[in-house]
Formats: C-alpha cells, sequence, structure tokens
C-alpha cells in the first residue's frame, strides 16, 4: 500500500516513516510538514493512506480533510495524534475519517494501516471508550424517520456499539454476506460512506 505521512515534526516524520516501511508491503510515497502540503501531495501521489497529524498550526489535519475530501470523497485518512480532545474526535467522526490513534501507541498503526486497507476504521481504546458519551444523550434512534426497517435498524445500534461484521451476524443470527447486504442499504438510505459515519448519524439522530 501506498502512504503519505504529514506532521509538523520532521523528525516524527522521518520515524513513521522508518517505522511503516519495515513492513515490505507499506511504501511511503511522500513525507510533509502541513495541512497545505498534505492537500498538494495527496493530489500529486493519490495514496491509499492518509496518516496525518492533527494540530499544526492555524491550518491543520483536520482542514487539510475537508480540502482533500471535497475532491476525493473516498480518500482513507488516519489520524496520529497526541491530541485526544473531545472536540478534535467528532469533527473528524463527522468528516469520514478512517481512524484516530494516539501517537504513543506506535505498535497498533501497521495494523490499524492494515485494517483501514480492509474497509474498516480503527480507534485507539483512548478514543473507543469516549464514543458513546461524547454524544451526550442516550441513544433513543427513530428510524420511521429516515425509511429504516426494524431490522435495518438493529444493524445501525449494533454498528454505533462498535461490533464489526462477524460479530452483527452472530448476534442477528445472520450470515456476514446478509450484514454486507444490510449495511449497503442503509448507507444508501442516509446517503453515508461508511460505518464510522453510520455510528455518528445515530447517536446525532435521536427523538
Amino acid at each position: 500500500m501506498n502512504v503519505i505521512i504529514i506532521d509538523d515534526d520532521q523528525f516524527v516524520c522521518l520515524s513513521l516513516k522508518t517505522i511503516l516501511q519495515s513492513d515490505s508491503s507499506i511504501n511511503v510515497c511522500a513525507t510533509g510538514t502541513s495541512g497545505a502540503m498534505a492537500i498538494e501531495l495527496y493530489r500529486r501521489h493519490q495514496p491509499d493512506i492518509l496518516l496525518m497529524d492533527i494540530q499544526m498550526g492555524d491550518f491543520g489535519g483536520l482542514e487539510a480533510s475537508e480540502e482533500i475530501l471535497k475532491e476525493y470523497p473516498q480518500a482513507r485518512i488516519l489520524y496520529l495524534t497526541t491530541f485526544s480532545d473531545n472536540e478534535y474526535i467528532i469533527r473528524a467522526l463527522r468528516m469520514g475519517a478512517r481512524g484516530y490513534l494516539i501517537k504513543q501507541n506506535i505498535e497498533t498503526i501497521i495494523p490499524a494501516l492494515n485494517a483501514v486497507m480492509q474497509g474498516q476504521s480503527v480507534f485507539g481504546s483512548e478514543i473507543s471508550s469516549k464514543l458513546p458519551n461524547l454524544m451526550s444523550r442516550t441513544p433513543d434512534f427513530s428510524p420511521e424517520r429516515f425509511g429504516i426497517s426494524d431490522r435495518e435498524n438493529e444493524v445501525i445500534q449494533l454498528v454505533a456499539r462498535g461490533l464489526n461484521n462477524k460479530e452483527i451476524a452472530e448476534t442477528l443470527y445472520l450470515s456476514e454476506g446478509t450484514v454486507r447486504n444490510y449495511l449497503s442499504t442503509i448507507l444508501d438510505k442516509l446517503s453515508l460512506r461508511d460505518r464510522t459515519q453510520l455510528a455518528v448519524f445515530y447517536y446525532q439522530n435521536l427523538k
């Protein structure tokens, strides 16, 4: 996979490049130190994954992501940051980020990249534990407002709880293929891109 690394600390960029390229399946095609460089390098290389810091001066990772996702809606952006600030997490989720990891957990980066390539969204344990509470209200989703069936609503609730397709299939006594079909239909109905946006949608659209 081709990866671009963006961090305003050049030493961090070089260290991450060394770590990632210890895996023969990963090619770091470029590094940069600002949000503006992230946009320029993404346009030039169109990598499989953009691994990017969030806070980088006035034009950081979140601002760069907004611009990139306007041009490339399917862009896979994975944030690697020292900040687990709630506002950053919510903005990243709403934007459709594929993951949000804390820099201290270096050993999780390569597995996270592989998971994102397989279509999954990844969040460090510090982040995952915060997600339900960030939306502040108890989920009481009203599916009829969006043309969602009872079974589709069950799938949505399990996605919002962080279950993967296999776990959802086991919980609802369905095949994984059926779960994938349900998810595809749900995302189409709600005009969403992936399960991360679906989870955010669930917590935002309460009775």
